[in-house]
């Protein structure tokens, strides 16, 4: 008996030498060398010079430390909308930058003094500025090494730091712009403030822990109440979460329309004769207590109060005796006294009853101790009736060493300082004011992210931006006038009868696209509620506040030729010529520094990346240019969005950008925050290091990252595998277009209909990928990406085609055809990936067109081919006849009764479809149409030895079929 013959020869089997194995961890490096090689960002510049730009203005972040999830999942987001708009042919530069100054460089800074036993205010401040501008250089170039590493692409050469020269030249520019118009104060405000820190703290600097305080009732005896005499002697009751404000206590606060009573409590504990006083208050008839507190709280109160005093083992009863109740305009004009007044001075003088509409009954007792020092609302109520801030707590958070009471005892952040055992509560239980005291009161509170510590709200003089002060509405600037409407100690404005800045960031806003269209509403309710901008900041490493105040009149020098000259100045030799310049020459010959005070304070760093528009787009794109796109997390609504919203349309009157795009955070794989404590951060670097940034890019490009996302083994592992499918998919159009050349190409109208429904398909695949571009959804276009490789091509149109490929003749028109939508689909796929997969994308392109200087990133979105006319068949119920065959033949096959579809006879229902081109697209020897369902049986034709195939003709196993044969032939 002989062998049967051997055909493999024979077979057009795909070649390629593109593996399957990725290698990325060591192939993305030499990519990026060639990328640096060509230049290929110049060259990207160079071809589309001319063309529609395409703005993404970058959100700077700091230059203190290695990259991390979340700067990775930004960068390359703010890549890939790069890459997409680049490849629809649009000139989209992108200027990387980095916020160089503020208190994460200086806080680094001055831990490392710690450390080496320094005294930061002992340090010269041009020693400690050099210090911290080293620093800032030393982790921009780490941190651009590794965004690089990324693969993204953008102006790595000439980026922006607002420690640049020019920079810091532009932003005291854009500051004098507000001063020159009128749009700054100084005023006494209380500000977020870090004791830690010893500097005002911006919104966006601070984050909401949950703590337990301690929570007290202090009763205030009344002295005077013209409306209602009956009420002198009674105390009035405040509750406060906040004791270390107690001592700065100025008046209290009433709600008009609420409805107050004053009666007597009394507790029996124990035996039903056993009446027992409440204890800590001192009054004539020590059985009795006259208290003045809102009628809704007396139930929660007297729980509070009550439940403190007695433990659960003892019977308590509580009762109320009302004796005077009346509404809160009754109030007007009483006076109480501080419970401190024994000591005299600031604690002696009254402290008078206050209307505030913020006053509820929600909690509390319906009245509310007023400390203008320490709250908004208190400042605002205490500001309107003549009282102004007493400035006792200073930056340290400690109260001032000569302040009567508690003065240099300890920090007001320091939870021994605020207990119920400690000194405040100790002094008015002692004094006979604090009724109640218990340290269970769990709530949020503001801290600094940077140093984690609890902040306070403390009055400073600091430098504003009103909110709802009428701007200038002409080039015609009016004097400065002094004012007193802001706050303490004010430096006069300019007064206009234009639009508010509020006004115009919220119109500003409507004008604004935002992606997703949630985020309008919340920087909208932001922008509405915020109140106005404190500018300026108490530390070293910043832009100064580049102003001269006039020690008679307290105004700030508004001359455009000494603004000049601060400008030259900066642009010469940086922020530091402020410090280390001589101030006289900049005011010139007209002014003399005695009648100037130099303001020393920084701008706050938000101002300085508010101010990145005009140093970077207008500078570099022209004046009045607009930025396409800011893309950030989300929590920048009330970070580098508003400040740079609110910065824009105060000097030019309209936001800095078209569209705004705000993704989630990062979190790891069961969706918990990442954080070196719990060891479950997750490196970025370390899985460029093992997999690659295309796995990244591809991560990226698969969340729903307007959402917070997840990231961790099983999630990549499951980016792993979508990887290897599409780079598998490459793979095989690499290995089926082996040696193809333009003769070979056919035209559409002389296509089988398969290839012409692919490239149907392919139209449609073409408009989504469009449309998500435009609605920077690369979710959605990695999905539609990536369900066409695995399910229109590999699982579909490949595997019919196979046989077409290895083993029709290579004039056959059918594999000419085949070949020629994989042409097509090669450029087309290649293209739509790059933005996604870049490194691969450019793997794949060289591995087909191998070039010196080409890339596939300078490649523009593909033109597909011309169809005319439609399909005669009705493909989607064509495959889903095809899946049911499929499903039909799996039995057989796990039987072995069948061990591969072409041995299988099938029967199905009726299609408008020749037999034959039924069996081929089912991959089965034989269809038969008319059956109500779908059958299966094994089928007695035999095998051809060359395509596999059970065709009538053949005579033998191993026989040739008539195609085959012709092939072999020839």
């Amino acid at each position: 008996m002989t062998d049967a013959p051997d055909f493999r020869d024979t077979v057009f089997l795909p070649k390629t030498d593109f593996p399957m194995k990725a290698g990325l961890a060591t192939k993305e490096p030499a990519i990026l060398e060639r990328w640096a090689k060509i230049n290929l960002y110049q060259k990207l510049r160079e071809q589309r010079a001319g063309r529609e730009r395409f703005i993404l203005h970058d959100g700077p972040p700091y230059a203190n430390g290695d990259i991390h999830m979340g700067h990775a999942m930004n960068k390359i987001l703010k890549d890939i909308v790069v890459r997409s708009q680049t490849l629809l042919g649009k000139d989209a530069p992108y200027v990387p930058g980095w916020d160089c100054h503020g208190l994460p460089i200086e806080w680094q800074i001055e831990k490392q003094y710690k450390d080496k036993k320094r005294n930061k205010d002992e340090v010269p401040p041009a020693e400690f500025r050099a210090e911290c501008r080293a620093y800032a250089a030393k982790w921009v170039g780490v941190q651009r090494d590794q965004f690089k590493r990324l693969g993204v692409m953008g102006d790595w050469e000439d980026p922006y730091l607002t420690m640049n020269f020019e920079s810091e030249a532009i932003i005291a520019g854009e500051l004098l712009k507000f001063a020159e118009s009128g749009q700054l104060y100084r005023g006494a405000k209380p500000v977020m403030w870090s004791p830690v820190e010893k500097t005002a703290l911006a919104e966006a600097e601070v984050e909401y822990e949950d703590i337990v305080s301690t929570q007290i009732d202090v009763a205030f005896e009344i002295v005077e109440a013209p409306n209602a005499p009956e009420l002198v002697g009674a105390h009035a009751v405040i509750w406060t979460t906040t004791p270390w404000t107690i001592p700065v206590n100025q008046a209290l606060a009433y709600g008009p329309e609420v409805e107050y009573v004053v009666g007597r409590f009394r507790t029996h504990a124990g035996p039903a004769d056993g009446l027992q006083p409440l204890q800590d208050v001192s009054t004539e008839d020590n059985q009795y207590t006259r208290l003045l507190i809102a009628r809704d709280l007396i139930d929660t109160f007297t729980k509070r109060v009550f439940d403190i005093k007695h433990s659960t083992e003892t019977v308590v009863t509580t009762t109320f005796e009302e004796e005077w109740a009346g509404k809160g305009s009754d109030l007007a004009g009483a006076v109480a006294r501080h419970p401190m007044h024994h000591l005299g001075g600031f604690f002696a003088k009254p402290r008078p009853f206050l209307p505030g509409d913020f006053v509820t009954t929600d909690a509390g007792t319906g009245l509310v101790h007023m400390a203008p020092d320490h709250g908004e609302d208190d400042f605002m109520l205490c500001k309107a009736h003549g009282i102004d801030p007493v400035f006792a707590v200073e930056g340290d958070g400690m109260y001032r060493a000569d302040w009567l009471w508690l003065g240099g005892q300890g920090s007001v952040i320091n939870k021994k300082f605020t207990a119920s055992d400690g000194p405040i509560c100790t002094d008015l239980r002692e004094a006979g004011g604090l009724l109640a005291a218990s340290d269970d009161f769990a709530h949020s509170y503001p801290h600094s992210w940077r140093s984690k510590a609890k902040i306070i709200f403390r009055a400073t003089p600091q430098w504003f931006i009103p909110m709802d002060r009428p701007q200038p509405d002409t080039s015609a600037l009016p004097a400065i006038e002094a004012s007193e409407d802001e706050g303490v100690g004010v430096v006069g404005q300019a007064r206009g009868n234009g639009p508010t800045l509020r006004e115009l960031a919220l119109d500003a806003i409507e004008r604004t696209r935002w992606v997703p269209e949630k985020g309008q509403n919340r920087i909208s309710a932001m922008v509405e509620g915020r109140p106005d901008w404190v500018i300026s900041r108490q530390r070293a490493w910043g832009v100064p506040i580049a102003l001269f105040v006039n020690r008679e009149t307290g105004d700030y020098l508004r001359d455009p030729a000494v603004n000049a000259r601060i400008l030259d100045a900066f642009r010469a030799g940086g922020a530091d010529a402020w410090y280390a310049g001589d101030h006289q020459a900049l005011l010139g010959a007209d002014y003399s520094l005695d009648d100037y005070e130099v303001v020393t304070d920084i701008l706050d760093v938000w101002f300085d990346s508010g101010s990145t528009h005009s140093f970077v787009v207008e500078q570099r794109y022209g004046v009045g240019t607009r930025a396409n796109l800011y893309l950030e997390g989300s929590d920048q609504h009330r970070g580098w969005f508003q400040s740079s919203l609110l910065e824009s349309c105060g000097t030019r009157g309209h936001a800095p950008y078209d569209a705004v795009l705000t993704h989630g955070f990062a979190l790891d794989g069961q969706g918990k925050k990442m954080s070196k404590s719990l060891g479950n951060v997750v490196d970025p670097l370390k899985i460029i290091g093992e997999s690659g940034s295309d796995i990244l890019r591809l991560w990226v490009s698969q969340t729903d990252y307007f959402e917070d996302v997840r990231i961790g083994k099983e999630v990549l592992a499951g980016t792993g595998d979508a990887y290897r499918k599409l780079r598998n998919t490459f793979r095989y159009l690499l290995g089926a277009l082996d040696g193809f050349e333009e003769s070979e190409r056919l035209g559409v109208n002389e296509m089988p209909e398969l290839e012409r429904y692919v490239l149907h398909k392919l139209a449609a695949l073409d408009a989504e990928l469009k449309a998500a571009v435009n609605d920077f959804e690369f979710n959605r276009y990695s999905r539609a990406l990536t369900d066409f490789a695995n399910e229109d091509l590999s699982a579909f149109f490949f595997d019919i085609r196979k046989d077409s490929l290895y083993c029709d003749a290579p004039t056959d028109p059918k594999r000419r055809a085949y070949r020629t939508v994989l042409d097509t689909l090669f450029h087309a796929l290649v293209r739509y990936a790059a933005p996604i997969i870049s490194f691969t994308a450019e793997e794949v392109w060289q591995a087909r067109f191998p070039s010196e200087d080409d890339s596939v990133h300078l490649l523009e979105w593909p033109v597909l081919p011309e169809l005319s006319g439609s399909l005669t068949a009705d493909w989607s119920q064509v495959r889903a006849l095809r899946e049911k065959v499929t499903e039909a033949i799996e039995p057989y096959r796990r039987e072995k009764t069948i061990r591969s579809s072409l041995e299988a006879e099938v029967t199905v229902p009726s299609l408008p479809m020749d037999e034959s081109d039924l069996a081929e697209l089912f991959i089965v020897s034989k269809v038969t149409q008319g059956g109500d369902a779908v059958t299966v049986q094994p089928t007695e034709r035999l095998k051809c030895g060359r395509c596999w195939r059970h065709l009538p003709e053949v005579a033998n196993d191993g026989a040739l079929c008539d195609r085959c044969s012709g092939v072999v032939t020839e």
